[in-house]
């Protein structure tokens, strides 16, 4: 069987992990970055410094600016910040070639929910690609390791069952594990809603309130994840595996979680805009936690965690306020809201 050709649309950690995985393989990987600058340190020093310091690149890897180039491959991974994704989809469908007799696989690596319809990521690159094969990728994956080879696991989500075999064979015998799923929404809802957990966590964290108190967070966060996961069109049984469950214990509990960071920051003290403008890399959890807070309320789904994070991101309250809205709402049985 033919090797198939794949391409890395984001030149950031995530983006560069997943190229890094398909490399070990021997495959050739070319990783589009917007920024010109970015992409020729990329190419000059063998490694992306700005996003994964001291991983060196094979040189399998071939990061570039030529869209147009990348767009030829038969599988497209999608790995950039939420906010650009409709931009960038749209850019890859222009450079896109209408007469190819197969267009490309293209997968969604990219956690978040759209603000102003609540559209997931896969069907914000559909309103590029109406007829293109779709599939997801999320999973408790925090990129500094997976670059470095350690052992990690996710899952891929897909309607066409051979698209499917396709993209998770890719993986096959590097340290990804990746499992399959039919369940797109339900895989994308955990890997988005789990980052404003994160920062509900890290507020915990930041505000010194200790270990029981983040495991009673997580928790309660599992059950608003599931209730409003469901809601939106996401399988129960999808938010106890590994784009629920698994992805939200990881960003909850690792240092090295950008949300969780961003949380921990807020608790200490500092303001959103203060911590957005230290940061080289983009905490997802904030621009979600408005489009899942407004998602919740088109649904009349009670999200009481979602909605004391919000409140803090946007500076409606602070980080005390809003714990001490959570530990005093009516008590109530632990299978109800």
């Amino acid at each position: 069987m033919s090797v198939p050709r794949v391409s890395v649309i984001g030149a950031g950690g995530w983006g560069t992990a997943l190229g890094l995985l398909l490399a070990g393989r021997g495959m050739e990987v070319s990783i589009w970055g917007h920024d010109a600058a970015h992409v020729e340190a990329m190419r000059a020093a063998r490694c992306n410094e700005k996003y994964l310091s001291g991983v060196a690149l094979p040189e399998t890897i071939r990061p570039t600016t030529d869209l147009a180039l990348c767009v030829r491959a038969d599988i497209l991974l999608i790995a950039v910040p939420s906010k650009y994704l409709g931009a960038v989809a749209g850019r890859i469908a222009k450079a896109s070639d209408a007469d190819r007799d197969r267009p490309p696989v293209l997968v969604s690596c990219t956690k978040g929910i759209e603000l102003q319809h609540g559209l997931l990521m896969s069907e914000v690159i559909a309103d590029q690609f109406p007829s293109a094969t779709l599939a997801v990728l999320s999973g408790p994956n925090l990129a500094g390791e997976i670059a470095k080879g350690i052992p990690a696991a996710g899952v891929i989500g897909c309607a066409d069952a051979a698209a499917l075999r396709g993209v998770q064979g890719l993986f096959e015998g590097t340290t990804y594990r990746a499992y399959t799923s039919n369940d797109l929404r339900g895989i994308q809802l955990g890997g988005a809603l789990k980052n404003i957990f994160a920062i509900g966590a890290g507020v915990s964290d930041g505000l010194g309130l200790g270990e029981n108190a983040r495991a009673g967070l997580v928790a309660r966060s599992l059950t608003e994840m599931t209730r409003l996961g469901v809601a939106m069109g996401g399988e129960r049984e999808t938010f106890s595996g590994l784009s629920g469950i698994g992805d939200l214990m990881v960003t909850c509990f690792s240092t090295r979680s950008r949300n969780h960071q961003v949380g921990v920051r807020l608790g200490a003290g500092e303001t959103l805009a203060e911590i957005t403008a230290s940061m080289a890399t983009v905490a997802e959890g904030a621009p979600t936690a408005a489009s899942a807070y407004a998602c919740a309320r088109r649904l009349g789904v009670e999200t009481p965690i979602i909605d004391e994070v919000n409140a803090v991101l946007q500076g409606q309250k602070t980080p005390a306020q809003a714990m001490t809205s959570l530990m005093t709402r009516q008590l109530r049985g632990e299978e109800e809201v």
